[in-house]
């Protein structure tokens, strides 16, 4: 979807109804802030391959509009259901960044492009220290395919019940549409993703 620029706070509240419970991404900058207009990119970034409805306000246009979702300083990014802030992501981030802060772990992130498939939610577990799971990423995004990422040397719960579920402790380790995958099977990686190439 793309992103829609808003330029009011009557705008703002008029794309949340429109949307009703469908999920909204909502980045909040202004050009008065050297911060936001850096980090203004990543989000657009992120928001075009998030396949999502996608909203950016500039609050030296849109005077007042951060105060309907409880927005305190720029940038932030929210992410809103059925009116509601449900995640968020405050300060200089990347496009990775957004996509892990914001991309709820029930949402079912589409494909890009109008003719492609829904597919099934990814989350990648993963550590700083490994290579797999960088190349992991790296072929993911190649693919288009929005994921969100757990770090599981700072997540004991996470790798807990990871290890709870695959028996598995290594990493990389991915959740494609509640199915885990152990260390980067490409091939199994991509029958679960139904990637056109696939055997």
């Amino acid at each position: 979807m793309s992103l829609t620029p808003i330029e009011s706070a009557e705008a703002l509240e008029q794309a949340l109804a429109e949307a009703g419970d469908e999920l909204v991404y909502v980045g909040f900058f202004g050009a008065f802030s050297a911060v936001a207009e850096e980090t203004r990119p990543h989000f657009e970034a992120f928001a075009k391959e998030s396949g999502a409805r996608c909203l950016v306000v500039d609050l030296g246009v849109a005077k007042g509009a951060h105060r309907r979702l409880g927005v305190k300083t720029v940038p932030t990014a929210v992410t809103v259901r059925a009116g509601q802030v449900i995640r968020e992501a405050a300060g200089r981030t990347t496009a990775e960044g957004y996509a892990r802060s914001l991309v709820p772990s029930d949402a079912a992130p589409t494909a890009t492009g109008t003719d492609a498939p829904r597919r099934p939610r990814v989350v990648v577990y993963t550590t700083p220290s490994c290579a797999w799971c960088t190349r992991l990423k790296t072929y993911l995004r190649k693919q288009h395919v929005v994921f969100r990422e757990i770090d599981v040397s700072r997540d004991a719960n996470a790798a807990a019940e990871l290890q709870r579920r695959s028996g598995q402790m290594g990493v990389p380790q991915t959740d494609i549409g509640g199915q885990i995958v152990v260390g980067f099977d490409q091939a199994r990686i991509d029958r679960l993703l139904g990637l056109p190439h696939a055997a």
